[in-house]
Formats: C-alpha cells, sequence, structure tokens
C-alpha cells in the first residue's frame, strides 16, 4: 500500500522486460546481488516512516536511530515471515515488506497526545496485528467495499497528508530556529533536482533507487555546507541487538485500537491486490487459501512491529514493480533480502548515520516520496467511470474534503471527547470512512469477481509509476 515512498520511476519501464527467470535457475551466487537490489529500491521508505514519527515525537537522536534499527530488523524477520513463511502464514511469493504509509497520520495523533504516547502507539500496533490475523480469512469478501473510487481516494489523502511533513522537512525542520533558510531550501532543491534528473536520464537498477541516490548526494552537498553532525555515527556500536517493549510495556487504548483496526482492514485490503498483481507477474496462481496467509503475515508482521518497537507492515509496491522489471520471480531473492534486513537493523551505527541527514535533505526526496504516493491515487481515480457515473464524483470529492479537515484546520474537532481524536485527527481515516460510507449510498454493494479484478488493476497501477 502506499508502501512507499518511490515505486520504479518511468526511466525503469522503459527496460525490455524479459521474461520471468523460473524460480529455481537463480543462480545461488547472485541471490545476494539481487536481494541487495530489492533492499537498495525500497530503503529510502523503509526508513522515513521511523524519521517521521521519531522526529514529530521530539524524540532523542539516539532513540530515532533506535527507531531506524528496529524498522530494519522487523523489515527483515517480516519479509522472512511472507516469503520463506511458517506453516499457514506467508504466501511465499518474492515480497518485501515495510511499514505502510496509511498508519502515520493516526499514529502521530496518538503520540502527541499525552495520555497516549509512544506505548499507546504500540499497544494498538499489536492488538491491531492480532485483529489482521483474525479477519485475514475475511477480507476477500471486504473487497467489494473498496473499489477504485475510494482506494484511490484514500490514498490520494494519504499523499497529500504526507506532503506536510516533506515541505516542513524541506524547509529545516519544525522548531529549527532557521526554518525556511534558503540554504536548505537550495539543499532540498537540490535533492529534487538529482532524484529527477536520475529518473530522466538513468535505466534499470539506477532509476529504480534514484530516491536513495539522491538523499546520498545531498548527504554529500550537506556535509560540505556544514550541516553534517557525525558525533554520534562515531559513537555508535557497530553490532547491537534489538530490544522488545525498549519503551516500556505496551498501553492499550480502545479507540487508538479501533483506529489502526480501520487502517488494517485498508491496508490488507491493498495488500489483496498486490498479491493478485504479483501472481501475474510471476506466473504464480493465488487462491483464497494462499491469499489468507499473506495475508496473515500482515497480521503478524504489525505484532511483531510492535513488539520490536515499530509500527505496521505491508507489501512494498515498488519491489512488486521489481519483479517485473527484472524478470526475477524466485522467492529465495526476497528471502536473501530478509536475511540483509536484518542484519543491517543489527548495525546501530548505519542507524545513526540515517539519522544524521539533515531534514533539508529529506524534504527534497520527500516531495517526490509522498507526491508519488499521491500521484499513485491519482492514476487509480483516472480509471474510475465519473462520465457515466456522476456520483463517483461526490464520493470523492466530500471524502478529500473530510480528508483535508485535519490539515486545514486542526482545531476543528477541539470540542469532541478527547477520547476520539485519534480517530477524527486523522484524515486519512476520516476520507476512508467516507468514502466506504458515500460509495455504499450511491453504488451500493460490489460484485465479488469484479471487485478481485479492480484490485489487481489498481496493484499494477501502484506498482508501475
Amino acid at each position: 500500500m502506499v508502501s512507499m515512498a518511490s515505486s520504479p520511476p518511468a526511466g525503469a519501464a522503459e527496460i525490455e522486460r524479459r521474461p520471468p527467470e523460473p524460480e529455481g535457475r537463480v543462480p545461488r551466487a547472485a541471490l545476494g546481488l539481487l536481494g541487495l537490489q530489492h533492499v537498495l529500491v525500497m530503503y529510502a521508505g523503509a526508513v522515513a516512516i521511523p524519521l517521521i514519527i521519531g522526529r514529530a515525537l521530539k524524540l532523542p537522536p539516539e532513540q530515532v536511530a533506535m527507531l531506524v534499527s528496529a524498522d530494519l530488523f522487523a523489515c527483515g524477520i517480516v519479509t522472512l515471515i511472507q516469503s520463506w513463511g511458517l506453516p499457514g502464514i506467508g504466501i511465499r511469493m518474492p515480497v518485501m515488506m515495510g511499514v505502510t504509509f496509511a498508519a502515520v497520520g493516526p499514529m502521530l495523533s496518538m503520540g502527541v497526545n499525552p495520555a497516549i504516547g509512544l506505548t499507546g502507539i504500540y499497544g494498538a500496533v499489536i492488538a491491531s496485528g492480532l485483529f489482521g490475523l483474525l479477519a485475514a480469512p475475511l477480507i476477500g469478501r471486504l473487497l467489494p467495499l473498496f473499489p477504485p473510487v475510494v482506494t484511490g481516494t484514500i490514498i490520494l489523502v494519504i499523499g497529500i497528508s504526507l506532503m506536510r511533513v516533506g515541505v516542513n522537512w524541506a524547509a529545516g525542520g519544525v522548531g529549527n530556529p532557521n526554518y525556511g533558510a534558503p540554504l536548505y531550501l537550495g539543499i532540498a532543491a537540490f535533492v529534487l533536482c538529482a532524484i529527477l534528473a536520475i529518473t530522466r536520464y538513468a535505466t534499470g537498477f539506477v532509476a529504480s533507487a534514484s530516491v536513495l541516490i539522491g538523499i546520498a548526494l545531498g548527504m554529500v552537498l550537506a556535509g560540505l555546507a556544514g550541516l553534517v553532525e557525525l558525533d554520534r555515527v562515531a559513537a555508535a556500536p557497530w553490532f547491537d541487538i534489538v530490544r522488545p517493549f525498549a519503551f516500556g510495556w505496551p498501553t492499550f487504548d480502545p479507540v487508538s485500537i479501533v483506529t489502526l483496526c480501520l487502517v488494517m482492514i485498508v491496508v490488507m485490503i491493498e495488500s489483496t491486490g498486490m498479491f493478485l498483481a504479483l501472481s501475474q507477474i510471476t506466473a504464480d496462481p493465488v487462491d483464497e487459501t494462499r491469499l489468507t496467509r499473506g495475508l496473515r503475515a500482515d497480521g503478524l508482521g504489525t505484532v511483531i512491529g510492535g513488539v520490536f518497537n515499530t509500527f505496521p507492515y505491508t507489501s512494498f509496491s515498488q519491489n512488486i514493480g521489481l519483479v517485473g522489471v527484472t524478470g526475477v520471480r524466485s522467492r529465495w531473492v526476497t528471502v536473501a533480502a530478509g536475511f540483509i534486513m536484518l542484519g543491517l537493523g543489527l548495525v546501530p551505527k548505519l542507524a545513526a548515520l540515517v539519522e544524521a541527514v539533515p531534514q533539508c535533505v529529506l524534504g527534497g526526496a520527500g516531495l517526490v516520496m509522498f507526491g508519488m504516493v499521491g500521484a499513485t491515487g491519482t492514476r487509480i481515480l483516472g480509471g474510475v467511470d465519473f462520465a457515466r457515473n456522476r456520483n463517483n464524483l461526490f464520493v470523492v470529492a466530500v471524502s478529500v474534503g473530510f480528508g483535508m479537515i485535519p490539515l486545514v484546520a486542526p482545531n476543528f474537532f477541539k470540542q469532541m471527547p478527547h477520547a476520539l481524536h485519534p480517530l477524527l485527527e486523522s484524515g486519512i481515516l476520516l476520507a476512508a470512512i467516507s468514502a466506504v460510507g458515500l460509495n455504499l449510498f450511491f453504488n451500493g454493494f460490489g460484485d465479488r469477481a469484479a471487485s478481485r479484478e479492480a484490485a489487481i488493476r489498481q496493484a499494477e497501477v501502484a506498482q508501475a509509476h
């Protein structure tokens, strides 16, 4: 889902697609390099959310770095569960797992609430993961509630909501006394232009990793400008374990749990489309039983995320697109990538380096990453029939309006019960509830077979942008 930030850019589409490689024919010596390719394509998106949450909650740099390590470590575990598989869990296809952007808005609202905080976030994450495990067999029946007019609207609002983070990063970060300084804006513009240039003129893997390369170039420029502090990187150890419940035992707030359970439904609906699209790319059929196994991995991965101080997990669309571009469909490639992510999570020095990236550098990349999420929603809506069914216009218009309330009027729900704020202050959830309700009102409950085909089409859009 909205997984990440950056999917294979247009340049990658210029590659002549090779026929899919039969699973058993990938040389063992190549597994590591092919797995590293998957890691590098998703890396920028994988570390973005712990940086967003950690900095928004004003955590110390050491704790932000710990969130990054925890995220990479859990990414590795959940990818192994999804690709390698456990009894009854895991779709056993070439899938990379990462934190979903759909949960960012609700979690930020929870985190800034002193009565909930970070332990409340993790309690809601664990509870929503357990809900996902139980609800996985039923998700196929919910597909008719999420046609493209609904999912496209939700993804569009996710992208717009996240754009605020990218813009503030580009200006140096909220609370920075030099917020908006020309130096910050210039570096952010350089990173943005570098990403666009790589996307335009490079091909293949280099184009697919344009965001990560742009951040690296921006880091060099920021270092020359004296904005990079590497003292904490030097002090960080080379190896350390990721400890569960590092911020304390989770607490369980009912409204926060319901909020993330709603997010979990949206995440699993999108995962369903991703799995079905991947099935077509790899010529590997996915039946209802196998689909349920894949969705259970989303749920179990989210539970693991809550235990290891990170967040809800879903399949990353850019990596599914990479499978189509390279023609390598072996799940053992993503198994190798999972082990690489696991290893990266045990290297605190690397996490400290990620934390040391100036916010203005991340801002230039964020404009691309978050903008691409919104653009994906727009492309999905492009396939909706607005001409013959004008009611779809009202679904989109009203739902986007609801989604913008927390952005344009943060105090709009100030007089509402405080316990409801995690729900009411999330534009993503407001848009989702509005879109599902209005679609039912105008269009009714859709056909299940048609919904399955629509899910495949919108997943193909997500992986191709």
